[in-house]
């Protein structure tokens, strides 16, 4: 058990729902059988709650109920009360405890490290202070929960341990991530068809953060690129057990996609509220889904064992993602680049240029401002370097971010290049950052991994108007993170489209780590996200909407981020900002 849903329908005011919980004895039963395996101190008073030591069932082999019952005096009488008393039939607990506490800690810790969720039904609602209060109701409950288990822990401590607790610390022992959950009322005409089960789904309608909210997941890697198959796959897809799925419906730019989610993996479906826009039910109810992504299917479903990594199919106009369980697949990027390939699909479909890359809107102090596009793959130093200019305070006044990673490119009526944005949010190397700064917003980022390599943040950054309004672009350059660069070096131009195409087209990078690929690599336009797999048409998309740029005066080339090469991993998009700045300048 590593996820645990908590029901938000109630109150929580009385210690009994604590111990009397399914999920506080399978937390009991993991505890002691973690105890047996690493044969921890514990194991010594275990050993007195043992009734059948030959019995091989775990449950019998236990006095489980004995052990609550033991807690819940505690959270009335002293150790030393207990052991006086004829009421009560515990082994004699006085000289244990040293282990008593270990033992209450533990179980206290080991509620802590689960990724917690609350799940509120409440009927949607349209009207803003409506919503803001079943939002505070859902809030309200949660603060029930979290002073309830910190009072239970509290007590019992204290009639177990003659050291008063001299400094209380308000740790967060609630829900980490609350929703809101619904059926919406979908006009049958816009139903997908051959999918009846998404209609059985909770649908999420609102997201509640309890700050600082981190989570430990079993990969942070992303491998492999995701398989595209021209066939049908909605008749054989039935999900049997509705209660064991949440159905997030989000915008991504302007396409619509059903996210839906085995409960086990809600903590990545959870960075979907710092990433996109959660569609309101009025967009769902006469809207049929552009795409559909299914978050953690029985890797049995899956014929070739490779496609648990990702395998999108094509049934009439709509993509549908699958992902296997699995624990290779257990991180944020496969819930990001599997929704963004099937956008990027959907605008290859429609003659638009999907972009990896970034694009901001750059004002100085001195007035002068561009909108400058960077493109590149994972690690290339997109977003550390307009992270950097947020740094440059003396010389910037503004970094506008419209799009972080993913966007696409289309034409105005004037004949101009314009971009959209697809995320209101971004997934970025807590590494590679300026020191400090995922920090300032830790009361609104998502914290992944933040123990080891590739340790990633989520951080909302714009709102969803101004990342789909079209923006036209000034500069258009690949972020080079692989090539170091005098100083008076720092951005190249090119003369031709023939030779940008050249450069986009070879995607050079150096791998930072944020994939399963070292050292220097190339991808097909920087962009394994429905380029490749689409490459012939993404081509000659490519070259027209190039050519389109040169000749209305977009100034196209790269900047060196050496985001690749060791040493520069601060300096680097440093000195990229630093050259962005004297671009404007001149402009």
């Amino acid at each position: 058990m590593r996820s645990v849903v908590i029901d938000g329908q109630i109150s929580y005011n009385a210690v009994t729902q604590i111990f009397n919980s399914e999920t506080f004895r399978s937390l009991l039963i993991e505890l002691i059988k973690d105890s047996e395996r690493k044969r921890t101190s514990l194991c010594s008073l275990f050993e007195l709650f043992v009734k059948n030591p030959k019995e091989t069932v775990f449950e019998e082999k236990y006095d489980l109920d004995s052990m609550v019952q033991l807690l819940l005096a505690l959270m009335v009488n002293t150790i030393e009360e207990i052991d006086n008393s004829r009421c009560y039939s515990f082994p004699m607990l006085s000289d244990k405890k040293t282990l008593l506490v270990k033992f209450v800690d533990r179980l206290f810790n080991l509620w802590r490290s689960k990724h917690r969720f609350m799940l509120r039904r409440d009927t949607y609602t349209p009207a803003r202070l409506k919503r803001i209060f079943k939002q505070a109701v859902l809030v309200n409950t949660n603060a029930e929960l979290r002073s309830l288990v910190l009072s239970t822990y509290r007590q019992i401590l204290i009639n177990i341990s003659d050291v008063s607790l001299k400094i209380l610390r308000q740790e967060p022992g609630g829900a980490q991530v609350s929703f809101l959950v619904d059926s919406p009322e979908i006009h049958r005409d816009v139903m997908v068809k051959k999918a009846d089960w998404l209609y059985d789904l909770d649908f999420v309608w609102s997201i509640v953060f309890e700050p600082p909210v981190i989570f430990y997941t079993r990969s942070n890697k992303r491998r492999g690129l995701f398989k595209v198959v021209d066939k049908p796959i909605l008749h054989k897809i039935d999900i049997d057990v509705p209660r064991n799925w949440l159905l997030f419906p989000i915008f991504v730019g302007k396409k619509l996609i059903f996210v839906v989610t085995n409960k086990e993996y809600l903590a990545h479906a959870a960075g979907l509220g710092n990433l996109f826009e959660i569609a309101n039910f009025d967009d769902i109810r006469n809207r049929k889904p552009d795409g559909i992504f299914i978050f953690g299917m029985d890797d049995e479903f899956f014929k070739n064992p490779g496609d648990i990594n990702g395998v999108i199919y094509k049934e009439d106009d709509m993509y549908i993602g699958l992902v296997g369980d699995h624990p290779s697949i257990d991180y944020f990027g496969y819930m990001k680049k599997m929704i963004l390939t099937i956008h990027n699909l959907l605008a290859i479909d429609e003659g638009r240029l999907p972009i990896h890359g970034a694009l901001a809107h750059i004002r100085l102090t001195n007035g002068k401002s561009a909108n400058v596009m960077l493109l590149g793959d994972s690690g290339a130093g997109k977003s550390e370097t307009l992270d950097a200019l947020n740094q440059l305070k003396e010389e910037v006044s503004e970094v506008n971010i419209l799009i972080d990673d993913m966007g696409s490119l289309d034409t105005n009526q004037s004949g101009e290049v314009v971009a959209y944005g697809t995320e209101t949010g971004a997934f970025v190397r807590l590494d590679d950052l300026q020191p400090g700064y995922a920090y300032s917003t830790m009361d609104r980022s998502i914290f992944m991994n933040p123990n080891v390599v590739n340790a990633r943040v989520i951080v909302p950054y714009s709102n969803y108007d101004e990342i789909i309004r079209p923006t036209k672009i000034d500069y258009f350059l690949y972020a080079n993170n692989y090539e170091k660069v005098e100083e008076r070096k720092k951005v190249r131009f090119f003369d031709s489209h023939e030779e940008a195409l050249e450069v986009f087209s070879k995607g050079a990078r150096m791998a930072k780590g944020t994939t399963a690929e070292k050292g220097l690599t190339y991808s097909y336009f920087a962009n394994p996200f429905g380029a490749i797999q689409r490459k012939e048409k993404h081509s000659k998309i490519a070259s027209k909407y190039i050519e389109t740029m040169m000749k209305t005066g977009v100034k196209i080339g790269e900047v060196y981020t050496q985001l690749g090469i060791n040493g520069y991993e601060q300096s680097g998009p440093l000195l990229a900002a630093q050259s962005l700045i004297e671009l404007i300048k001149k402009s």
